[in-house]
């Protein structure tokens, strides 16, 4: 992808792309394992294959991403180095990614950020700064840096590079299971959404792929069905669900490709939490467990189909993996 002058409305990436994703990150990752249990297909009625992204080395399918963009980088861009805002996967993501190819990487999050959230970034070598009351501010920040430094700003979800990496592991999918009816896909940014759009679109246009986000944070939802860029209050628990405005790129590569776009609650993903956990042997984080939710909170709409969730990623907080505990116990 020759990034050179472009700007991003004319950045969207194709088949051709994540074909090249995939060859590049076959150095660094395996594919990951998809399967069903008998469990989540009773309680779900449907049959429901998990992707396990939450195998990956920073336990979310974020990875994918940040080394394809890193490995894009030319030698001397690689030397000023990245920066990104994020609190959540993406930000491992490119930390890790800088680590492997090794540029200098600054991830900015609000003041507000665990401290937990920090660890993470830094123990990959990265530089992390919390500044700000909201991820906004966190943004400016780090458009500031790029300014100053010369680093390459990482939108988390205007970025080009980083759906085309995710959409390998739709490649994965499709491949494996053509016959599907349906993707579920968690949607943060969209970057998950946009990819797995694209993907089907060429290799098993009957397959539908249905987006989902909490309904505390619904600022992707709603622009997809506005069609316009909107913002909305952030109020989810879920990390990797929480945004308070759509992004340019993926809702375009979804508008027209997206079957249909579902809401949950943060009761409802904790739920799934709790099915993945005692009937899947998953730990999965909130946003790892949406796609599931939605299939077993909207069951009329895939009762009987054949349905691939992404389980997209396995850093439950404390509080997340302690909540697990007692419902666990009364099963």
């Amino acid at each position: 992808m020759d990034r050179g002058g472009l700007t991003i409305e004319a950045m969207e990436p194709t088949l051709a792309d994540v074909r090249a994703a995939r060859t590049l990150l076959a150095g660094h990752l395996p594919p990951t394992p998809i399967w069903s249990y008998p469990l989540v297909d009773r309680v779900a009625g449907a049959n429901v294959l998990v992707k396990h992204e939450n195998t990956q080395p920073v336990g979310a399918f974020k990875v994918r991403g940040g080394l394809t963009l890193l490995s894009n980088m030319t030698e001397a861009e690689r030397c000023h180095g990245v920066v990104t805002y994020s609190t959540g996967n993406h930000a491992q993501s490119i930390a890790y990614a800088s680590r492997v190819f090794g540029a200098p990487c600054t991830v900015v999050m609000p003041a507000s950020a665990s401290e937990s959230a920090t660890k993470k970034v830094e123990a990959w070598g990265a530089r992390a700064v919390r500044t700000g009351d909201s991820l906004e501010a966190a943004e400016r920040y780090a458009r500031e840096h790029a300014a100053e430094t010369g680093a390459r700003l990482v939108s988390p979800g205007d970025t080009p590079e980083l759906i085309a990496g995710v959409g390998t592991l739709y490649l994965e999918i499709l491949e494996a299971h053509p016959d599907l009816d349906a993707i579920v896909v968690p949607v943060g940014s969209g970057t998950g959404a946009a990819a797995a759009c694209l993907v089907a679109a060429e290799l098993a246009p009957g397959c539908e792929v249905i987006g989902v986000q909490s309904s505390a944070s619904p600022a992707a939802h709603d622009s997809w069905r506005a069609g316009t860029l909107v913002e909305r209050p952030n109020r989810t628990a879920v990390a990797g669900l929480a945004t308070g405005r759509g992004y340019a790129l993926p809702q375009r590569m979804i508008a027209g490709r997206l079957s249909e776009f579902l809401l949950v609650t943060d009761d409802e993903i904790s739920e799934a939490r709790r099915l993945l956990a005692t009937a899947a042997h998953t730990l999965a984080e909130g946003a790892g467990a949406a796609a599931l939710a939605a299939v077993l909170t909207h069951a009329k709409l895939f009762a009987g189909r054949r349905v691939a969730v992404v389980c997209t990623g396995a850093n439950a907080t404390i509080a997340e993996m302690s909540s697990l505990v007692p419902s666990a116990m009364h099963r």
